[in-house]
């Protein structure tokens, strides 16, 4: 098995937020309900306005915590809003060129299922990669399934940190766990949980802690 020390929720906006300060109050108390690593702001459709006025709403609120903010898919505006990193997929920018643009922030790239992408942007100096997608996604309806077998080589053979994401919820989450993800990414595990966002939080924090002792 894998050594699991060190996994971490990295939580994932929902697509639209109808209410920004209402989302806010809603994100500053979920990270407050336990560990967070980072924020990824994911607005689909959303045009620069938006995105650049949820970045100035939310970025602070997890700054205030300590924890990272994500832009996803936009490095141009990640870099003009300074978020700590931008996350993107293999049909936006090219990573070379992401990685202009963001100079020495994060910058995390989807690789599917494919270990010979994520080895080849890892080469490249990718920050961290991510895998999936390994359950049914709301999230996102176009995906490719992954196995946790690919998380498990993946851990055992480079020092690159992995997220595992995809339809990611407190009960289904252990075995990626298991394999050795540094983070898993959650959307709809956490903002649709049924007792809610905090409780959602704290649950996973729950589960990370008793697979490492």
């Amino acid at each position: 098995m894998a050594d699991t020390e060190g996994c971490r929720l990295y939580l994932v906006t929902p697509d639209k937020i109808a209410d920004l300060d209402a989302f806010a109050k809603a994100l500053d108390d979920a990270l407050g309900a336990g560990d967070v690593a980072c924020v990824q702001l994911r607005l689909k459709g959303a045009d620069d306005a938006a995105i650049t006025a949820a970045v100035r709403r939310l970025m602070p609120v997890c700054h205030e915590r300590n924890v990272a903010f994500i832009l996803n898919d936009r490095p141009d505006l990640a870099a003009s809003l300074g978020c700590d990193g931008v996350h993107i997929g293999p049909e936006d920018m090219p990573y070379d060129e992401a990685r202009r643009i963001m100079g020495d922030a994060t910058v995390g790239v989807t690789c599917k299922d494919s270990r010979h992408l994520a080895m080849d942007l890892a080469e490249a100096g990718a920050d961290y990669v991510a895998f999936g997608a390994f359950f049914a996604s709301t999230t996102k309806a176009d995906t490719t399934p992954a196995d946790p077998e690919i998380i498990e080589v993946w851990s055992e053979t480079t020092n690159v940190p992995c997220v595992a994401i995809g339809g990611i919820t407190v009960e289904n989450c252990e075995p990626l766990v298991k394999a050795g993800a540094d983070f898993l990414a959650v959307c709809g595990g956490v903002w649709s949980h049924p007792q809610g966002p905090t409780i959602a939080v704290r649950d996973f924090n729950t589960i990370f802690k008793k697979l490492r002792s």
